[in-house]
């Protein structure tokens, strides 16, 4: 079978109220998970998905394992999609409808449960090494944010928001919750460091473990090894850096994988490859339509790739739709956990389709980012309906008080209905023209009704103090659409 897929063909409470514990499960066949997670890689970057960076590691993750077409961030930009990654709940509703500022109130709240959670409460050690960026790191005393610590980990090295100033010997990484100073080399080689020695430190622990390793890379500023950029030097400079960048997170899961492989780890070791959300580049979204930041394919669809010998599927390519919101309940029924209470998961548990087996979502997967237009899409099988409201009020980059309204009061007024698999790069808006049309527009209205109802309210966020733009001038994409 051909890996190198055409782009065109491509996808604080205590614990114990939230969640049971793992029933009559000997802790040796429970699975280690493993969430290897890069910034702002684009569908197309990676060899497997049609990319010309030389990622020989993450291929080998594809062939040995179950690759996904249809593969979804939770949100076109990192704040909010990791916050789903992490509680299977729609970011929207959790209260994080953009990335989170340096100095600011939103956050990842107290009150939501992580898989981290879960799963220390079930056995696990637990470590997270990399970007946070859910709420202030270290602790401000004025934010008084939850740490790592306080969302289920044990164990924590990572960084506010970006790697600073660059990729190459950052300066802002915090370790349990004391700031490092600088840290020489690049930062995925210094992330996968960490969570090799961590998991060195803890081998005589025979408990499974759960890893979060959350790469920098190739979100700018970038920076690259010089003898890897050299590599792409057909290329113009600044694409040569980015290209070599993603080789560079490819060399860290490679370091990651063979570690598991040399401790006998890797069979039994469930390893999810994905990115947070869309490139910024063009190019590297391949054929999709526009760039992080928008609910076009460009901004969500992201490389989707599950590794665990267990399941002996290797070379599967899955087309079915599915994401980051369905990892926590996947995780929950694959170790017959009670999801926690009063929570419901607008994820999917995908076991089923892990296995081969007959599956059937139980909630359409959807995204709402109010900075870009359109603001909302649902996918519901082969269909996706995208809503406009058409808002022309300059707003500014962060979110603001003025936008918190606007959130909750906004009406769509225009709409685009896509066949995906007929016309990935929605450029043959069917809606007016569908009998079904208004069906999806019912369908994607009661959707932003219950995001408003249900998403959180931030009572005191900030007034705007810095420049406005309208939407359509904040984040521009090339193109023929």
């Amino acid at each position: 079978m051909n890996y190198r897929l055409k782009i065109t063909l491509l996808l604080s409470l205590p614990i114990f109220m939230y969640s049971i514990k793992v029933k009559s499960q000997n802790k040796s066949e429970m699975p280690n998970i493993v969430l290897l997670i890069a910034d702002d890689m684009g569908y197309a970057d990676i060899g497997c998905y049609g990319g010309v960076s030389k990622t020989p590691n993450i291929d080998k993750l594809a062939k040995d394992g179950i690759l996904f077409t249809d593969f979804y961030a939770a949100a076109p930009n990192c704040s909010p999609s990791r916050a789903g990654l992490l509680t299977g709940i729609s970011p929207s509703k959790l209260g994080m409808y953009s990335y989170r500022p340096r100095n600011h109130p939103m956050h990842l709240r107290d009150g939501e449960v992580t898989l981290a959670e879960i799963l220390k409460e079930n056995g696990y050690q637990t470590g997270h090494f990399g970007k946070w960026h859910l709420g202030c790191l270290p602790q401000d005393s004025i934010l008084n944010h939850p740490q790592p610590k306080n969302q289920g980990f044990d164990y924590s090295l990572g960084t506010d928001n970006n790697a600073e100033p660059s990729h190459f010997n950052p300066i802002n990484f915090v370790r349990n919750g004391k700031k490092l100073g600088m840290q020489k080399g690049y930062s995925c080689q210094i992330v996968a460091d960490e969570a090799l020695n961590w998991l060195k430190d803890n081998q005589a622990n025979p408990d499974p473990f759960f890893m979060y390793v959350a790469f920098h890379e190739p979100h700018a500023k970038i920076e690259s090894p010089p003898e890897l950029v050299k590599k792409y030097n057909a290329y113009p400079e600044k694409d040569a850096e980015y290209l070599a960048s993603i080789e560079n997170v490819d060399l860290a899961v490679g370091r990651i994988r063979e570690s598991f492989a040399e401790k006998g780890l890797l069979d039994n070791t469930l390893i999810i490859f994905s990115s947070d959300n869309g490139s910024y580049r063009q190019a590297s979204n391949g054929n999709l339509r526009a760039v992080k930041s928008y609910v076009y394919e460009g901004g969500i669809r992201v490389p989707g790739i599950v590794h665990w010998p267990k399941l002996k599927r290797s070379g599967t390519i899955i087309r079915e739709a599915a994401g980051f919101v369905d990892i926590m309940p996947t995780i929950c029924d694959l170790l017959k956990i009670k999801p926690p209470e009063n929570k419901e998961f607008d994820g999917t548990s995908i076991l089923k389709l892990l296995k081969g087996e007959a599956f059937e979502r139980k909630n359409p997967l959807f995204w709402y980012f109010y900075r870009t237009s359109p603001e909302i899409a649902v996918r519901i099988g082969d269909m996706k309906i995208l809503g406009s409201d058409n808002d022309t009020i300059p707003r500014t980059h962060p979110i603001t008080a003025p936008d918190m309204e606007y959130i909750k009061k906004m009406k769509l007024d225009s709409y685009e209905l896509y066949n995906l698999p007929n016309d990935i790069g929605e450029e043959r808006n069917l809606f007016e023209n569908d009998s079904t049309g208004i069906y999806y527009k019912i369908l994607v209205d009661n959707k932003l009704k219950e995001i408003q109802k249900e998403g959180f309210w931030w009572k005191e966020l900030p007034h705007p103090q810095t420049r406005k733009k309208i939407k359509k001038d904040w984040v521009n994409y090339t193109g023929k659409n």
